[in-house]
């Protein structure tokens, strides 16, 4: 620290007759929408939920102030910073979701836009950044103490990683994919030497002066090949032999859908894990047509947003696209796999493209998903907010199966006046129709495994449990690994549907026992800490985090 100073820490307490004063209160409208913190310091540009239910969110280091101050009075140099060069002010903070409070947390370098998973022993590793901050590595070990913070690793990095997307590898390690002008991959921690592998196939989805292929959709196959999307169109890659073993055709029409043309996609649940060969199915929804970054960008015209998604079976021999049209156009959306394998689609825009200043038309209202139901009987709106959140908002899965929605900020500093969407620094809390009152009978209640429990590959794992009302079987059991989200893009998402063995009711009591079966291998499920629900007639228990190894 270059100096001390003082300066006030403004801690965001929120008590609960503060919290019933500022719920939203919903009909059977299809989800509640809660605001449970209006200023915690930054805008959420970058989110991480770690298995302690803490929330590890940061923004930018080079812009000015923040709105919350570094601990104990500390300041830091800060030479890019353009408007001060000694800030006392963190960049950084972790909430704490069981408590609604938040800390501030120190990072030493530029971390805008950059990329980062959670390692098998449940640490973050931050990769990349802007200037300083590029080539660097970070890394967060979550505690009970509120005494870790942010560590940071000097070339870490081999390549400039600005926009980059990070996936965990089934050995623990990470994959680091392209980024600005970097069309290679590279791992962390370093495992070769050169590190860095060209990609032929980030160059090849190029689009000069617009690019539209930052923040490539990646998703490890159930063969251990990942899966990379970058465009309009995605290639299935061995990453150990740098070997394109599948090419993908592109999607119908050909408007791309990665930054700055900004859409989303998730790995949809994974179900029939002892098969030998997995379904595996990808969801591409929204973005920009060809060319509306450049009109938004030069002419300020702003083009409508896609309104379809794109859905693909990877491990067909001849896989095609199957499109859909959503009910709302959406650019910068978020899309979040919830516990009971529906997709839930939240934030954006509906005109214009990423970037700074040029996204229009919030769409406020979220749309869910069911990819069980038939083709045009999908989609369904739900509930609108009142906030915007739009460029540099991002949305995450929490343990209690609600949605945490923070962010927003399309400017180049923080600005909360006289713009049509002031920067964001508020939180709230999106709770989907499944936790609504009504069903709270039909919701089951873990009772084992206990939290933190160690579970291994290939066994049978019994989970007890209590419903007070009806049981239909079967009982769904879902794993889901908790997501690194920023860009409208939420890294290592994945969600896997637990084979069946056995379910049991233990007496007359209302407690239930199912038997289900671990995944075989880590190219299904890679070692970490994974949250476990039962999912009874689709409303999910509460999650416990169990770890995978």
């Amino acid at each position: 620290m270059a100096a001390r100073a003082t300066f006030i820490f403004h801690a965001i307490f929120l008590t609960s007759f503060q919290l019933l004063l500022t719920y939203h209160v919903s009909s059977a409208a299809r989800g509640l929408w809660k605001y449970i913190a209006p200023n915690v310091g930054i805008s959420a540009m970058h989110m991480q939920l770690l298995h302690n239910d803490r929330v590890v969110m940061y923004d930018r280091t080079n812009f000015g102030p923040s709105n919350i101050s570094l601990p104990n009075g500390n300041c830091r140099d800060n030479p890019n910073d353009v408007v001060s060069k000694l800030d006392c002010t963190a960049h950084s903070i972790e909430y704490d979701v069981v408590m609604n409070t938040v800390r501030p947390l120190t990072v030493q370098s530029n971390t805008w836009c950059s990329s980062g998973s959670v390692r098998p022993d449940g640490v973050l590793v931050q990769t990349g950044g802007d200037r300083d901050g590029e080539l660097k590595a970070r890394t967060f070990s979550p505690c009970d103490n509120n005494q870790c913070d942010w560590v940071e690793i000097n070339n870490g990095l081999t390549k400039r990683r600005w926009y980059a997307s990070n996936h965990i590898l089934p050995d623990g390690k990470q994959i680091v994919i392209g980024g600005q002008a970097q069309f290679n991959y590279e791992f962390f921690p370093k495992t070769t030497n050169p590190n860095v592998v060209a990609l032929p196939f980030l160059a090849e989805t190029h689009d000069r002066g617009q690019e539209n292929n930052l923040y490539p959709f990646v998703f490890m196959n159930t063969d251990g090949n990942l899966f990379i999307f970058a465009n309009n169109r995605a290639i299935l890659l061995d990453y150990v032999k740098n070997t394109v073993v599948k090419t993908f055709p592109a999607i119908p029409r050909g408007d791309p859908r990665n930054y700055p043309s900004t859409g989303s996609a998730v790995l949809l649940p994974l179900k029939n894990l002892e098969a030998d060969i997995i379904e595996t199915e990808v969801l591409v929804c929204g973005g920009a047509p060809k060319g509306s970054y450049n009109l938004a960008f030069r002419k300020k015209t702003f083009v409508k947003a896609l309104d379809t998604c794109a859905r693909i079976k990877i491990n067909d021999a001849k896989p095609q696209w199957t499109v859909e049209n959503m009910p709302h156009a959406r650019v910068m959306g978020d899309m979040i796999l919830l516990p009971n394998g529906d997709v839930l689609i939240i934030n954006g825009g509906s005109f214009g493209t990423a970037a700074w200043e040029l996204g229009r038309e919030p769409v406020l209202a979220p749309d869910l998903y069911h990819p069980e139901n038939p083709v045009n009987s999908r989609f369904e709106s739900l509930r609108p907010t009142t906030i915007p959140r739009m460029y540099h908002s991002a949305a995450i899965l929490l343990r209690d199966g609600r949605v945490l929605v923070g962010g927003s900020n399309p400017h180049a500093f923080y600005n909360f006046t006289g713009v049509l969407f002031p920067t964001e620094l508020s939180l709230e809390a999106f709770s989907p129709v499944y936790l609504q009152r009504e069903f709270s009978d039909l919701r089951p209640k873990i009772i084992t495994p206990k939290p933190q429990s160690t579970i291994k590959y290939g066994m049978n794992l019994k989970l007890k449990f209590t419903v007070a009302g009806e049981v239909n079987t079967p009982v769904k059991v879902t794993m889901v690994f908790p997501t690194f989200t920023t860009h409208s893009f939420s890294m290592n998402q994945r969600l896997l549907v637990l084979d069946n063995v056995k379910f049991t009711r233990k007496g007359k009591s209302p407690t239930y026992e199912v038997q289900v079966r671990t995944p075989k291998s880590a190219n299904i499920a890679w070692p970490g800490y994974y949250m476990i629900f039962v999912v009874n007639q689709n409303i999910p228990s509460e999650g416990v985090w169990v770890r995978l190894q």
